[in-house]
């Protein structure tokens, strides 16, 4: 499963400013006290060193003044993102923004900020969070957790009193308030919900019973069940790890906006026995989905650097002295559906055994800017809320007969925090296991990872509902059979109490699996996830033991991860492999989709008489010039390859008319699922319109058919152009980039989401990290920030940041800053 929302909305983040700018010390030993640090005297404060790129090295007594020095520096970069992110969580978006504006899709799908409020507003009216910070570890946040979140907060509130807002975005805006603990953890709670309630917005705020004010009028014949075939296909569409097909902008409509590549190398297969790993997370370029880099340090305790999802005050995907981990989206649907048999009588109450059990009514007002307050009412379960849609292709009408409740187990789960915490505390593989053992936190990730010991691990633990193929045999609805097996979804018998989900002895909250039932793979040679199932992360060790609700065995696998699979195992056959073969493998920008199919267009497409094709609309389109471009294309979407653009539009156009099953010759075979399926179609009818349609798309756009890829794919960054490198989903480039279409402005003009944090790590015999990083977007988006596009500048050229890890690599970074920053 890839997770799916609307495009979001870049939002800006104020100009970096300090409390005090102090020198550093070179001379230092190397375990001293950085320079610039003291005790604090009273209140919390931290030590804030920051080397090239912005990137700060936060160093504090303990977790409370970590997470201070976390929060001001966050907040330093990106305030106006960030305290968007709290006015969503808390509900108050249509008091600000108006009730039909866009809430930008980065903590739910809701289209509105009506809707967005009515649910978040629900969950706060409700004390949902409250009650989860009451569970005591391990079923709920430790004592650790809760205070870098008490210090974000507060280091958050420090720096709005201390410093002037300068972005534009947010400068003077009323929205702009100071932040506590618990808003803290409820933006938490909404990036655990992403792939479940956070999913289903919509569906739940509308919910009404049949008759009931703003309810669908008609009978039942308008609401009418769902065909299961039809929902079956829109299910699996939604949870396709390859997107949906390409829209009119030229990205997909309802492409997923977070993926990810990820791969481990044992010590078999590299140049000194110590483990690699490459991560390379797709997620959006804008908006509160972004990460932010940063090192963290408690001495004597803690010692990590990576990336955080903004707003979270631990690191999310990093590394340390001995283990360095990322994630990529999983297969496993963390959420499934019940189907109710209404009480006759009554819409509003269900039967379960026979037994009347009435839906309780979660009433929720919610203000408006420049109106009057809208009061809505959401229908809640046993297992969950009552929904009617999982967006707009997967309708689940409310009935008098029938309705349906979602159940999201990581609505019960806080865990996450001390899991990236635990994390960033492992010395080894076993210990990244070990932490995902005892807190079970991650929500809808993947996990591979690599160490200084030579070991790797790929693992899809995930806090998932408890669907086990005999449970789904037993108990599917008729909707269910077709759902279960097509996409994952599973539609349980919500009317008979054998039909819950049960519990597994180490499970730490019911109705979830086990740390001993999640698909693991350790120390083979390489272990590489691209968003597929956990089947084939080494061909040569596939794993199968596992239930549907997992993902899939023995299925198509998609051409990024066919593309993956070719290249890491040619590289772990060589071996001899460092840090430099992964910053290769993440810029080749090699294009599986051209490898596979480039020449069969070129002999097709020039097979043609007379060099003729018919677009979309009827036009005839020569398209002879076209024949002999993409024949000589490099079949790289580097930015001076040439043929690139006209290759990406016109496989764009040929999936988004051809049908998986009709595109090849030679099918799928799951005993050859890295090589097939394989040999273009070129019969079908839709080859010859996308060529046409292609060759339309430029000439409309003045751009020549052979022209260099960086010309038209690009972005603005203070009024300069920066050639962009990589390609979207359904060419299958590892480097994945989805730009925007514009074709008056001459091609692909902005990145909405792509490769983002990307790290390549291994070590040597000391346990300082031989990392490289880059962070695509650069570390703020305030365009007035030196550190707005400095590291997009990188990207452009393919160059990397050397992280600085080690105390003498932080003293010895050209214009090192050291900052105090205390609260007053």
């Amino acid at each position: 499963m890839r997770i799916r929302t609307r495009p979001v909305v870049a939002f800006g983040a104020a100009l970096l400013t300090a409390s005090a700018l102090l020198s550093p010390v070179a001379t230092a030993r190397d375990d001293a006290r950085p320079a610039g640090e003291r005790p604090s005297g009273g209140g919390l404060s931290a030590t804030i060193r920051y080397t090239e790129y912005g990137v700060p090295h936060i160093r504090a007594k303990d977790y409370a003044n970590l997470g201070f020095g976390n929060g001001w520096a966050q907040a330093a970069d990106q305030v106006c993102t960030l305290a968007e992110g709290f006015v969503t969580v808390r509900g108050e978006r249509s008091r600000h923004f108006g009730a039909q504006g866009d809430p930008g899709g980065d903590l739910s799908s809701a289209s509105t900020n009506l809707a967005s409020d009515q649910y978040f507003r629900g969950v706060r009216d409700a004390g949902t969070v409250e009650k989860l910070l009451k569970l005591s570890a391990p079923r709920g946040m430790s004592r650790d957790v809760k205070e870098l979140m008490r210090g974000f907060a507060a280091g958050y509130n420090a720096w709005l009193r201390q410093n002037r807002v300068t972005d534009p975005a947010c400068a003077k805006a009323d929205w702009v308030r100071p932040v506590s603990l618990l808003d803290q953890a409820r933006l938490g709670y909404a990036v655990a919900v992403l792939g479940g309630e956070g999913r289903a917005v919509n569906g739940i705020t509308a919910a009404q019973p049949p008759g009931a004010p703003g309810s669908r009028p008609g009978p039942d014949a308008q609401r009418r069940a769902p065909d299961p075939r039809m929902t079956a296909e829109a299910a699996r569409e939604l949870f396709s790890p390859t997107g949906s097909a390409a829209g009119p902008n030229g990205g997909a409509d309802e492409s997923a906006d977070m993926g990810s590549n990820a791969v481990a190398f044992s010590g078999r297969t590299t140049a000194n026995g110590r483990g690699l790993l490459l991560g390379n997370p797709h997620y959006p370029w804008h908006g509160g989905r972004r990460f932010w880099q940063s090192q963290q340090t408690i001495p004597g305790e803690l010692n990590v650097s990576g990336s955080s999802l903004l707003g979270t005050p631990m690191v999310n995907i990093g590394f340390n002295g001995h283990v360095a981990w990322s994630h990529t989206v999983a297969t496993g649907v963390p959420f499934n559906l019940h189907e109710l048999t209404l009480d006759p009588s009554d819409p509003t109450a269900y039967l379960v055994d026979g037994k009347r059990e009435r839906m309780k009514k979660r009433t929720v007002t919610v203000p408006v800017k420049d109106g009057a307050p809208v009061t809505r009412t959401q229908w809640w379960t046993r297992h969950g809320p009552v929904a009617t849609n999982l967006g707009q292709q997967l309708p689940l009408p409310w009935t008098t007969k029938t309705a349906y409740a979602l159940n999201d187990p990581n609505s019960r789960n806080v865990r996450l925090g001390d899991t990236n915490l635990r994390f960033g505390q492992a010395r080894s593989t076993a210990g990244i296991l070990r932490a995902l053992r005892d807190t079970q936190g991650a929500p809808w990730v993947n996990t591979v990872a690599a160490d200084r010991h030579g070991n790797s691990l790929l693992t899809q633990s995930q806090v998932l509902p408890r669907i086990t193929d005999d449970l789904a045999a037993r108990c599917s609805t008729a909707l269910g059979k077709i759902t279960y097996p097509a996409a994952g979804v599973a539609v349980l018998d919500g009317a008979r109490g054998d039909c819950a989900l049960g519990s597994d002895k180490d499970a730490l909250q019911p109705g979830v699996f086990g740390p001993a039932r999640m698909p693991t793979l350790k120390n083979a040679p390489y272990a590489e996830n691209s968003n597929d199932s956990a089947w084939l992360s080494n061909p040569d060790q596939p794993l199968t033991d596992y239930e549907r609700v997992f993902g899939t065995i023995g299925t198509q696998r998609s051409l990024r991860t066919r593309g993956a699979i070719e290249d890491v195992s040619a590289m772990a056959a060589r071996g001899g492999l460092t840090v430099k073969d992964l910053q290769r493998q993440q810029f080749a920008n090699r294009v599986p989709a051209g490898d596979l199919a480039a020449a069969d267009v070129a002999r097709a497409c020039a097979a043609l008489p007379p060099g003729a094709a018919k677009s979309t609309d009827g036009r005839v389109v020569d398209v002879r010039k076209a024949c002999e471009v993409i024949k000589s294309w490099d079949r790289t979407m580097n930015t001076d390859s040439r043929g690139a653009l006209l290759y990406d539009r016109f496989w764009r156009a040929l999936t988004s008319k051809v049908p998986n099953a009709q595109l090849w010759k030679v099918p799928f075979t799951p005993t050859d699922p890295v090589r097939t399926p394989h040999t273009l179609n070129t019969a079908t009818p839709g080859f010859t319109t996308a060529l046409a349609d292609a060759v339309t798309d430029l000439t409309t756009a003045g751009i020549p058919l052979d022209a260099r890829l960086g010309d038209h794919q690009f972005v603005v960054r203070n009024g300069k152009r920066l050639p962009i490198h990589g390609g979207t989903e359904s060419l299958g480039v590892w480097n994945k980039i989805d730009p925007q279409w514009n074709a008056p402005a001459g091609g692909y003009t902005e990145v909405s989401q792509g490769s983002s944090h990307i790290q390549a790590v291994g070590w040597d015999k000391t346990t300082c990290p031989k990392a490289r990083t880059l962070l695509t977007y650069s570390q703020s988006s305030n365009p007035n920030s030196p550190h707005y596009s400095d590291q997009t500048r990188l990207y452009a050229k393919e160059r990397w940041v050397t992280s600085r890890f080690c105390e003498r690599d932080i003293r010895s970074a050209p214009g090192l800053r050291v900052v105090k920053v205390r609260e007053r």
